[in-house]
């Protein structure tokens, strides 16, 4: 039985590989130049543009994580973080998305968000683009690395395959594909890669509840533990611990970050056409809402079933959903075969984000950085070949980064997620709303949102009390005043770029 529950999840697990290796090789006839391999030429339909957004954002968060928080300590902080995450969806489609479209292809048909940034305030000498390549840098390949260690442990967590040959092996599938197809590769992957994402989740809170008793065994099992039901506490160590307003606050800030994801705001730039964007908000937002739910009710669903027996009480609920799954492959082949979907599933939901962190860091290091600085005449090939030979060595870095299987996946999807959050978000905001933004409060915003994220985590955080609260949301706050502060007290913006501001704002 257990040779034919194996059997049955690798080959459907080789079989989606085989799969998004074949996307990238149907999609690499369509990259003529880097504007069709960092953008996909602009070309995205609305459904892959508001699913492989969102497959590129929950990453193996909406798998593990999530589901992890709500088996171990109940419903609160999960919900909370799944609202702020939800609501900051919806406003980011909102009023971002279309804004930005129009904006882009209008300040010069700017390809990627650096970029952007440098176009939308004329700084002919890219000093913005520059420094924001050199955050993309600091804060992305870390996460690169992230997603390639979780590859890594679950796959040696399901075969007993030694982690660093797991994690080359993910690593080069997700660096093949991505290499080969460019951004359309990634996005219709990860099109693909959502869909796997939802039959998982929807699969394994069924089976799970079955095998926890049905629903009534786990609403009692919620109701009998101190604080676990609860959307004003916590359940730590057997008793109920407060989960106050301030703690509320801090953890919906985590919402604040989608105005600044570069991986998720270029699916904004690539749709092909802007008035599209509404279909796609409303496909992002009740995908996101209904995936978030589904997989909090996995954690609480996972507990009752450790509580009835069914399965071990886990030391690591972050391994909840792998433990169900494995579980459900026990049951004949045919299950074997759906197990492997749903592992295939968690393996989407990394490589999704994997796959656009890879090219949202190779186009800033190539486009942003050596093509400015180093080499503005290239030929369109040389271009293309050394677009893929940064993307190669970037993937390379990553792997360096994620050698050690013991590193903490969240702490860095966290700490990147403030970052990128902090440094790009308000200016993104800044650079589309407010037409007084000048280039030096661009920048003052995008410096010291980053610094800040360095400073609150490290230094001022761990004095605890009132100060122990996301790094995000003080970051966020103290960029913004620095670009409205800078911005009134340097000299307006020139006449042309008023007029380009105007002529994007009647486009939204």
């Amino acid at each position: 039985m257990i040779f034919s529950a194996n059997l049955g999840i690798c080959i459907a697990i080789v079989a989606y590989l085989a799969f998004v290796i074949g996307i990238g090789i149907k999609c690499m006839k369509q990259n003529a130049d880097t504007k069709d391999f960092y953008l996909g030429g602009r070309k995205l339909g609305p459904f892959v543009t508001a699913m492989s957004a969102e497959a590129s954002d929950m990453s193996s968060w909406l798998l593990l994580g999530l589901p992890g928080v709500a088996y171990t300590i109940g419903l609160a902080d999960a919900f909370w973080t799944a609202l702020g995450l939800g609501i900051g969806t919806y406003v980011n489609w909102r009023i971002v998305a279309r804004r930005l479209r129009s904006y882009t292809e209008g300040a010069g048909n700017s390809t990627t968000l650096p970029e952007f940034f440098s176009k939308r305030f004329h700084d002919d000498r890219k000093v913005l683009s520059v420094i924001a390549a050199i955050v993309i840098i600091i804060f992305f390949v870390p996460y690169t690395g992230s997603g390639f260690a979780a590859c890594g442990k679950l796959f040696s967590t399901l075969f007993g395959i030694d982690y660093m040959t797991a994690m080359i092996i993910s690593a080069v599938v997700i660096v093949f594909y991505t290499c080969l197809g460019g951004f359309m590769a990634a996005s219709t992957s990860d099109f693909w890669q959502s869909i796997i994402m939802s039959i998982a989740i929807v699969v394994i809170l069924g089976f799970g509840t079955i095998t926890a008793g049905g629903v009534g065994a786990v609403a009692d099992n919620a109701r009998s533990l101190a604080g676990y039901f609860s959307l004003t506490a916590m359940h730590v160590d057997g008793a109920a611990e407060p989960y106050g307003l301030l703690t509320i606050v801090s953890t919906m800030a985590w919402g604040l970050g989608y105005f600044g994801m570069p991986h998720i705001l270029l699916r904004f730039m690539a749709i092909e056409d802007e008035r599209k964007l509404k279909l796609s908000r409303r496909v992002a937002s009740v995908w996101v809402f209904i995936a978030m739910g589904v997989a909090i009710l996995i954690g609480i669903v996972g507990n009752a079933a450790s509580a009835a027996g069914a399965i071990e009480k886990l030391d690591d609920g972050e391994t909840i959903l792998i433990v169900i799954a494995q579980l459900l492959a026990q049951n004949g082949f045919v299950f074997a075969l759906i197990a492997g979907l749903i592992l295939a599933g968690v393996l989407a939901a990394t490589m999704s984000t994997a796959d656009s962190q890879l090219l949202a860091a190779s186009s800033s290091a190539s486009e942003d950085i050596i093509k400015n600085l180093f080499a503005k005449n290239m030929s369109t090939k040389q271009s293309m070949i050394v677009a893929r030979i940064t993307l190669i060595l970037i993937a390379i870095v990553g792997v360096f980064i994620a050698r050690d299987p013991n590193s903490s996946v969240f702490q860095i999807v966290s700490f990147a997620w403030a970052g990128f959050g902090a440094a790009f978000g308000p200016v993104v905001l800044a650079a589309l709303f407010w037409k007084r933004t000048t280039k030096q409060g661009a920048l003052a915003g995008m410096v010291s949102g980053g610094i800040t994220i360095f400073v609150w985590k490290f230094v001022v955080r761990p004095m605890g009390g009132v100060l122990n609260i996301y790094e995000l949301l003080p970051a966020f706050v103290v960029a913004g005043l620095f670009i409205i502060v800078v911005s009134l007290l340097t000299p307006a913006p020139s006449e042309a770029v008023i007029k380009e501001f105007e002529e994007a704002k009647r486009h939204k």
